[in-house]
């Protein structure tokens, strides 16, 4: 490890097996003194700028057909932007990802409340979840390894919870790598909030997206999960086959008109296996973005409620649509509905999963 003192301290790890670089640099403060680091991490195919600060992923370069890189998920140029508004941009969510509905669930004959963010629901872990706290940053090779301790309580949630992510570049892959424990019976469902535009700029409507699923998880009103697993068969659900974004993102259907486009759960058809599930290829910079995964499900978000009035980075817009969020995850309000997978974790054992985001061009 080779430690350089300038104007900026700056820590470089290089691995030679993968040719990996990780640097290190001040990000500015939180309002209450907290300093936040910005981590960079480099190699041959990509570039990754992700900060201790709700373990965002503020910048991803990738390759188009021709070579050419270009930032390639949404987000800001400063900490002070992303702490004024954000729409979870590049974020670690958690304790639970996605809603909880009416603020309340129960776990060992116990009912717990959690605050209400999202109307009558809990959104992302609740008021300050964990995109909005610091975690401890460590270089490690060909990565970052991020720490936070979720006190027991904290946004409601019972067990003083350990929570570690790495993040990695191996070859064209941003690999993360989740793990927890506890010290009492909780719930947990993290996930990674990134908003992917291929083009690098404009909608994401000529997207084509790609879904390994079978079966969705309707919802009501509020977009919670009404219980039931419903075929994709014959509604513009079915991502089984390529398809553009915006082919049926209008249709006339009351499942679209609930999340004003696509803001649902896929049920995966991969039985728990680690495996490829979802892809997203963008067929001007011929740029194809691959999920790979052994959650049960995953959340496709069309970027519905960006309305065009957060200024990104350079100055960019956000427009409705710019942006597409491929969430690895348990379902939205499993801790209220017993016939989905369990989000329970007990003390004594360990929450592992991984997600690869995995870039080509062709």
């Amino acid at each position: 490890m080779k430690f350089v003192l300038a104007l900026v301290i700056t820590m470089t790890l290089i691995t030679a097996a993968s040719h990996s670089q990780v640097t290190k640099q001040p990000f500015g403060k939180t309002p209450d003194g907290t300093a936040v680091d910005l981590y960079v991490l480099k190699n041959s195919a990509l570039e990754a700028h992700i900060m201790t600060y709700g373990g965002i992923v503020v910048s991803l370069k990738a390759a188009d057909r021709h070579g050419k890189q270009d930032d390639v998920v949404l987000g800001f140029d400063s900490l002070d932007l992303y702490l004024a508004s954000s729409p979870y941009f590049g974020a670690l969510i958690g304790r639970y990802g996605n809603r909880i509905a009416k603020g309340s669930f129960k776990l060992d004959g116990k009912t717990y409340s959690v605050p209400k963010n999202d109307g009558e629901n809990s959104l992302h872990g609740g008021t300050k979840g964990f995109d909005k706290v610091v975690w401890a940053g460590k270089a490690i090779p060909n990565g970052l390894e991020l720490t936070y301790v979720s006190k027991d309580g904290e946004m409601g949630y019972p067990g003083t919870l350990i929570a570690t992510v790495r993040y990695t570049l191996e070859g064209h892959d941003l690999r993360i790598e989740y793990t927890a424990t506890t010290d009492k019976d909780t719930v947990l469902n993290l996930t990674n909030h990134s908003y992917f535009n291929l083009a690098g700029s404009g909608d994401i409507l000529n997207h084509q997206v790609k879904i390994k699923a079978s079966h969705y998880t309707p919802v009501d009103a509020g977009l919670i999960p009404t219980g039931e697993l419903a075929t994709v068969e014959a509604t513009p659900f079915d991502f089984r086959k390529a398809t553009a974004i915006g082919a049926r993102i209008d249709t006339d259907n009351e499942q679209l008109r609930r999340g004003k486009g696509y803001d649902h759960n896929w049920v995966l058809d991969t039985g728990g296996k680690f495996e490829q599930v979802a892809e997203v290829y963008e067929p001007t910079t011929g740029r194809v973005l691959q999920v790979l995964t052994s959650e049960p499900g995953l959340q496709f978000y069309s970027g519905n409620f960006l309305d065009g009035t957060l200024k990104g980075k350079k100055g960019g817009i956000y427009a409705r649509r710019s942006g597409l969020c491929l969430e690895t995850q348990h379902f939205p309000d499993s801790p209220n509905h017993p016939n989905f997978p369990s989000t329970e974790l007990k003390p004594g054992t360990r929450y592992h999963t991984t997600t690869w985001y995995r870039f080509a061009a062709r």
